[in-house]
């Protein structure tokens, strides 16, 4: 120990490494300086201090330059001791390590926490949705790079401009590192459409077709495109469209309407009602109609031409005639077909029966 100290000595005169002193039961000892095996450093130099434990006031000499961003580099243990020998550190126990890692360490900062950042910057300006609604199209797409670990700050925004007539904008971005160290920028630029949600056909859908699960998928589309009428998959299942639409066009709520309840040319019961009267016959249906659509009817007994509204599946109903009518026509020669009624004991009630041959009808006492 007393030669080693002496070398120790003798080195430090001649500018090599003075080792850590520390006082134990009143004796003086050395701190002998050891390699490490594995070496981590934020900066790009290497040293001396990274490299072996108790390097005392030589720690901050460079010996290396570090490896690139992110990634790990290897040295011989033996071409270790010799750069350490050529800044005059001797004497370095290397506890058999036969080569030396030395990793730098690296901040990535990825394309998406970019494009992230840049969205969350122009959300509800002028007139923008939220974050999420946003489609961003980059004069320059981001890529993923790296930063010295040093840069420790959030990235955030310093500078936003956006053009609203055109969707233009110009975002900058900035890291902050530690005190010493000059933040770092960057300058995004590009467009941003506002998205929303929409239902889209997966196939082309007529006038009479019912909307099914398979017919529909969830894509964002432009605000511009669907406007604030899109419609949701829930809300679409089920009913039919007021006009033929193509595969691929989003649907908005004005081209929904409920199902037909009622279609040309079918068979429908034709309901007359009014309080204390109700009377069925057979019709044929001369247009479409869901319910509470006013649709016309070809009574099938009298021949004629009736007006009323669909109220349930294959049935329309017609209102407003007087009972006399009804009372009126008892006498008349039976039709075809097959006619049910039901009058009350008010023989003054109104009811809609005037264009209808009927079959004889009884009043109640």
């Amino acid at each position: 120990m007393i030669a080693f100290r002496a070398l120790i000595l003798a080195s430090a005169l001649a500018g090599s490494l003075v080792a850590n002193v520390a006082a134990h039961g009143g004796d003086d000892t050395i701190a002998v300086p050891v390699l490490r095996a594995d070496v981590t450093v934020t900066g790009d130099i290497v040293r001396v201090g990274d490299l072996i434990e108790n390097a005392g006031s030589f720690a901050q000499v460079p010996v290396y330059r570090a490896p690139d961003l992110g990634t790990t580099g290897t040295l011989a243990t033996a071409q270790v001791i010799n750069a350490l020998r050529a800044h005059q550190v001797i004497g370095v126990e290397t506890r058999d390590i036969k080569q030396v890692s030395v990793t730098r360490l690296a901040r990535n900062v990825g394309a998406k926490d970019i494009e992230e950042q840049v969205a969350h910057a122009l959300e509800h300006r002028s007139g923008l949705g939220d974050a999420a609604s946003l489609s961003l199209t980059f004069d320059r797409e981001p890529q993923d790079f790296r930063l010295d670990a040093a840069f420790t700050g959030a990235l955030q925004p310093t500078a936003i401009r956006f053009d609203p007539r055109s969707g233009r904008f110009d975002v900058t971005l900035e890291i902050a590192g530690e005190s010493a160290v000059t933040p770092v920028r960057l300058r995004i630029a590009g467009t941003a459409i506002e998205t929303v949600e929409a239902a889209v056909l997966t196939r082309n859908i007529d006038r009479n077709d019912l909307l099914k699960s398979s017919d529909i998928i969830i894509e964002r589309r432009t605000k511009a495109e669907v406007g604030g009428d899109a419609v949701s998959r829930e809300a679409a299942l089920g009913m039919q469209l007021r006009h033929p639409m193509r595969s691929g066009q989003p649907i908005k709520v004005a081209d929904l309407v409920k199902p037909d309840l009622v279609q040309r040319d079918q068979a429908v019961t034709v309901v007359y009602q009014a309080p204390g009267l109700y009377l069925t016959t057979r019709g044929k249906a001369l247009d479409n109609g869901t319910e509470g659509d006013v649709v016309s009817v070809l009574n099938l007994q009298s021949k004629r031409t009736v007006t009323g509204v669909v109220t349930g599946r294959g049935q329309v109903t017609i209102q407003t005639v007087t009972i006399q009518a009804v009372t009126a026509q008892a006498a008349a020669p039976q039709g075809a077909g097959d006619l049910t009624s039901s009058i009350a004991s008010d023989n003054s009630a109104t009811v809609s029966v005037a264009s209808v041959r009927t079959q004889p009808i009884a009043k109640t006492e």
